[in-house]
């Protein structure tokens, strides 16, 4: 059944832009409406360290940045797909701002809507704020498909951070992994595009996040989850701490700097002990608890 789809996204370096297109290849009998955000004043690819780091706190605090006008083909559509990446584990400047788009937003209302992530690893707390705008522009979110690097937290870290401040999606030294979601998964996720297409053909949307669970299309490692859940209350602290002191006179760029070697610090140093202490004396007791929770986070449903 030929569907009206909008296909709406921002990315900087193109892969989320190609997640896409494989994702839309089983809809080619459809009429589908292409827009690719674009900031009124670009962010850079390849970043500086300063230029990413400056984003932290008006990301994490969801301050939507000047984006150029979107142009709508139509006030309805059938579908939705909303892709997006997290940057400090929040919607990235560019997609905090087509979520509030005050047009984007009426056309959300009454629409099922399904999105679409290319990331390092670490997206429900980005989801979670993702969800909650949807809801309450009245969208019915009924699919969430997250591609994730699948190589290990810290090195993960350390293969972004090269792609990201050199532009070369290349293995870093020669022995690291080469960066970002798999150009395997990045051609299979056409596999969950079909499973799309068809419970929408057969009226089924209430069952498609269901169904890619069990195809494994939601990855979320017990570490990350358990990382998530702490972390993004740090951030927010951060956040704030650094609006309120550069409100206050105070040099952005040496709180900025601050944040900066704390992360760093907190990701090599701190994290693997508190990982380690949290695998060996908490997780244990915490197996219904861990259950149900990856069980929200793999779902739609918004508490």
């Amino acid at each position: 059944m030929a569907q009206n789809i909008l296909v709406i996204h921002y990315s900087q370096s193109g892969q989320l832009t190609e997640i896409l297109q494989n994702f839309c290849k089983p809809f080619a009998d459809s009429t589908i409406e292409w827009i690719k955000v674009e900031p009124s004043t670009p962010f850079p690819f390849p970043w500086t360290s300063a230029s990413f780091f400056d984003a932290m706190p008006e990301t994490v605090l969801e301050k939507p940045v000047p984006i150029k006008p979107l142009h709508f083909e139509r006030s309805q559509y059938d579908l939705i797909i909303f892709g997006y990446q997290p940057w400090f584990l929040s919607p990235s400047l560019p997609a905090s701002a087509i979520l509030q788009d005050e047009e984007f937003r009426k056309i959300m209302n009454g629409t099922n809507i399904v999105s679409v992530l290319g990331c390092r690893n670490m997206w429900i707390n980005a989801q979670e704020a993702v969800k909650q705008q949807i809801a309450s522009a009245g969208g019915k979110l009924i699919g969430n498909v997250p591609l994730i690097d699948k190589t290990s937290n810290l090195i993960s870290v350390v293969t972004i951070l090269h792609w990201m401040l050199t532009g070369q999606k290349t293995k870093k030294w020669g022995v690291f992994p080469i960066p970002g979601v798999s150009d395997e998964d990045i051609r299979d996720v056409s596999q969950f595009g079909a499973l799309l297409k068809e419970k929408l053909s057969a009226n089924q949307t209430d069952e498609f996040q269901d169904a890619l669970v069990a195809k494994g299309g939601v990855i979320i490692p017990v570490s990350i989850l358990f990382i998530e859940s702490r972390a993004k209350m740090l951030f927010r602290i951060w956040a704030n701490l650094i609006t309120k002191k550069t409100a206050k006179g105070g040099n952005r760029k040496f709180w900025i700097n601050f944040f900066k070697y704390y992360l760093i610090f907190a990701l090599f140093i701190v994290s693997p002990i508190v990982l380690m202490i949290y695998h060996i004396f908490v997780r244990p007791f915490k197996g219904q608890h861990i259950k149900r929770e990856l069980a929200y986070y793999r779902g739609t449903q918004l508490r």
